[in-house]
């Protein structure tokens, strides 16, 4: 597993910094993962079992793509057409969009 991830430099996060957050679902507690994980120096973060604020900003993510992307290109013909638009909006959300909680920059900058 390498990280892909870079700072706002372009630099890889340094060993320790990097942070792989999950809920409890059983992919994300296998001892293959935590190994991989740990091998590349990323600490490993799940979610308490039943805890409604642990999905919350994921949520809101998913919230906001189906609004700005799958309900008003609706109806979709071809998979390759959802996976398109899904590639294109995720790259405007992390190099383009301006996040206000980051001092209205992209999140990739």
């Amino acid at each position: 597993m390498e990280p892909r991830q870079r700072d706002r430099d372009g630099r890889p996060p340094p060993p320790g910094e990097l942070v792989h957050r999950s809920d409890a679902g059983s992919r994300y507690t296998s001892f293959r993962l935590a190994e991989d994980l740990d091998a590349a120096g990323i600490a490993a973060s799940i979610g308490s079992v039943g805890d409604v604020y642990d999905n919350a900003l994921t949520k809101s993510t998913i919230g906001m793509f189906k609004t700005e992307v799958i309900k008003p290109q609706r109806p979709w013909t071809t998979l390759s057409h959802v996976e398109l638009a899904t590639a294109e909006w995720a790259d405007w959300y992390n190099h383009r969009r301006l996040h206000g909680e980051i001092g209205q920059i992209p999140s990739v900058k």
